[in-house]
């Protein structure tokens, strides 16, 4: 049996936070609420460079370094895209690259989002979490 790898707190926080409500409602309800804490992004940063590849919406990310860590930016067209985005933007800023790099979007599971969400929205949140850590690479 493999031993999960254990999330940083922040992201376990939002993590624990979507997991104890059931109602699939009230978890995009969460979302908005993220989408909502994302700040605006600029035009210039809305790049092919930046774009998430296989995403029905746009969504774009962006990643630089502060003192050994990533600090995220991002944006989405699609207001519960724009929430994953929230979700992640929160849960992964301020780790360090290897921290990011070595973790796995098994999280998605323990949220339950990914039983809310449809199959484009769930391929949606892992080619964004995928974006991010290899920006993450980028940065090492």
């Amino acid at each position: 049996m493999t031993v999960p790898t254990p999330i940083p707190a922040a992201l376990e926080k939002i993590v624990q936070r979507f997991a104890r409500v059931t109602d699939p409602k009230r978890k995009y309800e969460q979302l908005i609420f993220y989408a909502k804490k994302v700040a605006a992004m600029p035009d210039e940063d809305k790049i092919d460079e930046n774009k998430v590849m296989g995403c029905v919406s746009q969504v774009f990310i962006t990643a630089k370094l502060d003192d050994g860590k990533v600090l995220f930016s991002g944006d989405s067209d699609a207001q519960l895209v724009k929430g994953l985005v929230g979700f992640l933007l929160e849960g992964l800023s301020g780790l360090t690259p290897n921290e990011i790099i070595k973790l796995k979007p098994d999280f998605i599971k323990d949220t339950g989002l990914d039983m809310s969400l449809t199959p484009s929205r769930a391929n949606g949140f892992y080619n964004i979490f995928k974006l991010m850590q290899q920006k993450a690479i980028g940065l090492e």
